[in-house]
């Protein structure tokens, strides 16, 4: 018999809820996103996104369910981000999920946000299976996970600093770019030549870690000293092809470091379609599997949430009504020494 799990995703500015069957197959999938809202601040407010959630959650949950034709009653479990992210945003995903649970008298499941990322990856390509190395990168996160198996996580690789999302949205405020600030770079680099602003990459040699922290610095000195007829499509050109060589490099080094032939994106920064070309083309080239989801799965949504969750309801697991949000949560290491990078 089917198992249709509820999943409820409020970890920073969307609030989606979504119905996934088997944890494989999406019924219905619902997110209302606060981008518009933010824009004016140009970046997320905490308290302002914590307060939509509360106004939107119920109403998204209801759409979700209404849109896979589904009763209450047909619900197996309830699935929630409950870390990381913004406090107050998990808090009210939470406890709405909580109160669904109770109610409904089905097990409720924590997600972890980044995990359910992995998952995402796999609700896109049913073949994509054990073991793979997937990027999970977006404004908060930029992390090289080697997935093993279910519930068998660890991070080959993260971000020293900035994330890679988090680096192109400050980027873009400096060449006067409108929230968010990917989506913008990309589009204005499709005019743009990445070759006509010499800045750097930061390699980390030895290592499989990232820093862009400098990249930003880099492109605040440039738009500084530009001369007249700068071209700001060469330098959004020029800002997405130094963070995209880097990810792409590390992201290939990790899957022959950890053996396995197979590597998926996931993450808001893996929507960007350099990143994804780019990705594909060098994993063609090193003889790897890549799998990128669709844009809907690699922004924040609650069908990865439940299709994470669904191997643990499998198996009779429950976190209970005494489930609690964490702000920071980071998945184990893993590693076996330095490394040698083909850089782009």
């Amino acid at each position: 018999m089917s198992m249709f799990v509820l999943g409820i995703e409020t970890s920073c500015d969307e609030t989606s809820a979504a119905v996934v069957q088997d944890g494989r197959t999406v019924v219905s999938s619902v997110v209302a996103s606060q981008s518009d809202l933010h824009a004016r601040w140009g970046g997320v407010v905490p308290e302002v996104a914590s307060r939509m959630h509360v106004e939107r959650v119920l109403p998204v949950v209801i759409e979700a369910l209404e849109g896979a034709s589904i009763q209450p009653s047909r619900v197996s479990a309830v699935a929630v981000t409950n870390r990381p992210g913004l406090i107050g945003a998990l808090v009210v995903g939470v406890a709405c999920a909580k109160a669904l649970s109770y109610a409904w008298r089905v097990p409720l499941l924590g997600v972890h946000h980044v995990v359910a990322h992995l998952y995402a990856a796999m609700l896109a390509d049913p073949g994509l299976d054990f073991p793979f190395v997937c990027l999970v990168v977006s404004g908060g996160h930029t992390e090289l996970i080697l997935a093993e198996g279910h519930g068998m996580w660890s991070v080959v690789g993260r971000t020293r600093d900035d994330a890679a999302g988090e680096c192109l949205d400050k980027s873009a405020r400096l060449l006067g770019l409108p929230y968010p600030g990917g989506p913008a770079v990309e589009e204005l680099a499709l005019a743009g030549d990445p070759r006509a602003v010499a800045l750097p990459r930061a390699w980390l040699d030895g290592a499989l870690d990232f820093s862009f922290s400098g990249l930003k610095t880099a492109v605040a000195r440039a738009v500084k000293r530009a001369q007249p007829g700068f071209r700001l499509e060469d330098m959004a050109a020029s800002l997405q092809a130094a963070v995209v060589d880097v990810l792409v490099a590390k992201t290939v080094a990790a899957a022959r470091l950890a053996g396995v032939g197979r590597v998926a994106l996931g993450g808001g920064v893996a929507a960007n379609g350099a990143l994804a070309a780019g990705m594909e083309a060098a994993c063609k080239a090193a003889h790897l599997t890549c799998s990128v989801p669709p844009r809907d799965l690699c922004t924040d949504n609650a069908a990865m949430v439940a299709a994470a969750a669904f191997p643990r309801l499998a198996v009779g697991q429950d976190d209970g009504l005494g489930l609690d949000t964490v702000a920071t949560e980071y998945l184990p290491l893993w590693g076996r020494g330095e490394i040698g990078l083909e850089r782009a």
